[in-house]
């Protein structure tokens, strides 16, 4: 489904006009409008959260952890994406913040009659992106999850974007395919890397090396996710959304934010330190908030928050038996 609305003025001064948002809605809006829940997508997710294909296909559903038959599920492409909403392949697209992101996908919300939400949700890019909510729109969700995220980027996460960033600059794709590569690699954990690969050698590769080829299969992995990556991504909104995760700092303003919060994090995320995530949840027990601190062990990195589904649902699941449907 697609919503348009006249414009968006951004934290910069930059006017967006007009916006258009792609957005999917899995279960259904009840009568009063208050049993909905907003999941925001990671860098390189879509708004194909549920259904065949859905990254998050075994939390959201009938009887899942974002149990359809109770509520209904909102996911949008972010604004500055490439599947379907408005972007850098556009119009002369300006610098988007995090709380731009957010702030797009509020029309859509007042468009369908959601004056308040149960949940806000989502994992790593996600994650902040309803910490943002939280904060900019106090008291419009009941209940705030984030996963595998924090509150502001590290240095170590601007530096590996940027090598990324300069990788696009200067050849679009084969930069973006070298720009994937790196990310992977930071989604990953040096357990689930030596487990998946060690130090095999493809076969028949050490005959006919050459550079550039992939001799080790760890490395013809790496250029399978970069090469499939460019088949469906755009390189300048790998540019804008990485400088908008770079931006983002939302420490001094967490206390802001209102309702149940529920942060939680994987045992390998490397990504995302658990000091990271501890620190979102220091500050807002500070500040008052109920909060909920959930560890989850796991050795897949910070993918984990995509692949661990069924002891995330568990947390999930066991959280929101505690909201308003």
């Amino acid at each position: 489904m697609e919503f348009e609305f006249k414009e968006l003025k951004l934290e910069s001064g930059e006017v967006i006009a007009p916006v258009k948002l792609v957005y999917e809605t899995f279960g259904r809006l009840n009568e009063a409008k208050d049993n909905a829940i907003l999941i925001f997508h990671a860098l390189s997710g879509d708004s194909h959260v549920s259904d065949e294909g859905g990254w998050w296909s075994k939390l959201v559903g009938p009887g899942k952890a974002f149990d359809t038959d109770c509520f209904c599920v909102i996911c949008a492409n972010t604004l500055g994406g490439c599947s379907g909403s408005t972007g850098p392949k556009d119009l002369n697209f300006p610098i988007i913040t995090i709380k731009d992101m957010v702030a797009a996908q509020v029309p859509l919300l007042d468009h369908l009659g959601i004056k308040q939400l149960v949940a806000v949700a989502g994992g790593s890019m996600g994650g902040m992106m309803a910490l943002q909510f939280s904060v900019d729109y106090p008291g419009r969700s009941q209940n705030i999850i984030a996963i595998a995220t924090a509150a502001k980027s590290s240095a170590q996460n601007i530096a590996f974007n940027e090598v990324g960033r300069r990788a696009i600059i200067n050849d679009p794709e084969e930069g973006l395919a070298i720009a994937r590569m790196i990310g992977h690699i930071t989604y990953l954990s040096e357990v689930s890397l030596t487990n998946k690969f060690g130090r095999k050698i493809q076969e028949g590769a050490l005959a006919s090396q050459k550079f550039g080829d992939s001799l080790f299969e760890v490395e013809s992995y790496l250029k399978y996710k970069g090469v499939g990556f460019t088949k469906r991504f755009d390189a300048n909104s790998y540019l804008y959304i990485t400088k908008a995760i770079d931006l983002f700092d939302i420490t001094n303003d967490l206390s802001r934010g209102e309702g149940r919060f529920l942060v939680v994090h994987f045992t390998s995320d490397w990504l995302f330190p658990e000091y990271q995530a501890l620190d979102i949840v220091d500050r807002l027990k500070d500040s008052g908030k109920n909060v909920s601190y959930r560890v989850i062990e796991s050795t897949a990195g910070h993918d984990a928050f995509l692949l661990e589904e069924e002891k995330l649902g568990v947390a999930i699941k066991s959280f929101l038996a505690g909201a308003k449907s």
